[in-house]
């Protein structure tokens, strides 16, 4: 019986892997605009930006809950954060001097972090996404491409 529950849960977790735009970025099947990545982690722009520069990181493991992380994986994440961040605020100088960080988790089932230059709080309403084209993403990456290299 508790197999049977087992097989479940796995076949569950790989149609949801299956399925996840994130994990197909990951894979080189859907493109994204890269900033960077290891062999942990990945950061590429939103393509709803809440600013210039809105930035995503993801586990390149498929975790559906930011907190579902191991700990070791949290730890990590926000060191490889930090590293993105300080290109952001180079590359953007945001009148607050920060990079908002935000873990929302809704819109894709898969673990990530926002991080978005901020000239202020409001900078962190997702009611104000927009949509940035090809040319306007291409443009943000070469930017902060610059600042990190």
């Amino acid at each position: 019986y508790h197999i049977l529950i087992l097989a479940q849960i796995v076949l569950t977790l790989k149609r949801s892997m299956e399925n996840c735009v994130f994990c197909k970025i990951i894979k080189g099947e859907l493109s994204a605009y890269k900033i960077d990545e290891n062999e942990l982690f990945c950061s590429f722009l939103s393509i709803g930006p809440l600013k210039s520069g809105h930035s995503l990181i993801i586990p390149k493991i498929h975790v559906d809950d930011f907190f579902e992380m191991e700990e070791r994986s949290l730890q990590q994440i926000l060191i490889y954060a930090k590293g993105i961040s300080l290109a952001l605020k180079k590359a953007f100088s945001p009148k607050s001097g920060k990079v908002g960080l935000m873990v929302a988790g809704l819109e894709v089932p898969h673990a990530h972090l926002h991080l978005i230059p901020m000239d202020s709080l409001e900078d962190l309403d997702f009611s104000n996404a927009g949509k940035a084209s090809a040319e306007e993403l291409k443009e943000i990456q070469q930017k902060i491409l610059s600042v990190l290299n």
